[in-house]
């Protein structure tokens, strides 16, 4: 299993968030489809915004808080992060993040793992390619920072993560 699943999947069960045992796969309900949905919508909003203010330290926040979510609708279903390409190419234009991001989200509107693997994918691509920063590192900062407790109270400083 996909070592951030793993944590996530410990992450939920630190805070009570029911999920079916790995391996065993659950039935999501479409109305949970919709409320996760809904959540990677307003994350991307935050990403996409801090691509407008060119803040790379929020972009690389919002990539991780990404695939921390479809990471998350994978454990709810039981299943593992399945192995799919990450396509993006720098073009010079910071719209074809945003495209690739748009549709990586939508296409998750299907609830199907693979949706949710490819955009896992996508965002730690991005977090290499376009922020040049260490995915892995700045996962590690997030999962630090949600199992203390503080949530929001704190602001996250996932500085240490930029390769700047």
């Amino acid at each position: 299993m996909n070592k951030h699943l793993q944590q996530v999947r410990a992450f939920h069960d630190s805070f009570g968030i029911a999920q079916p045992e790995e391996g065993d796969s659950g039935h999501v309900s479409d109305m949970d489809i919709v409320l996760r949905q809904a959540l990677l919508l307003d994350c991307a909003s935050e990403t996409f915004k801090a691509i407008a203010a060119g803040d790379l330290e929020k972009i690389l926040a919002g990539l991780v808080d990404l695939a921390f979510n479809a990471w998350a609708a994978i454990a709810t279903r039981g299943d593992d992060v399945v192995a799919v390409a990450a396509n993006w190419r720098q073009d010079g234009s910071v719209l074809s993040v945003v495209r690739v991001l748009s549709d990586k989200v939508n296409q998750c509107a299907s609830g199907e793992t693979v949706h949710y693997s490819g955009l896992y994918a996508i965002c730690a691509h991005l977090a290499q390619r376009f922020v040049n920063a260490d995915f892995d590192q700045a996962f590690q900062i997030l999962q630090r920072h949600l199992l203390s407790g503080r949530g929001d109270s704190v602001r996250i400083d996932l500085s240490p993560a930029l390769f700047e």
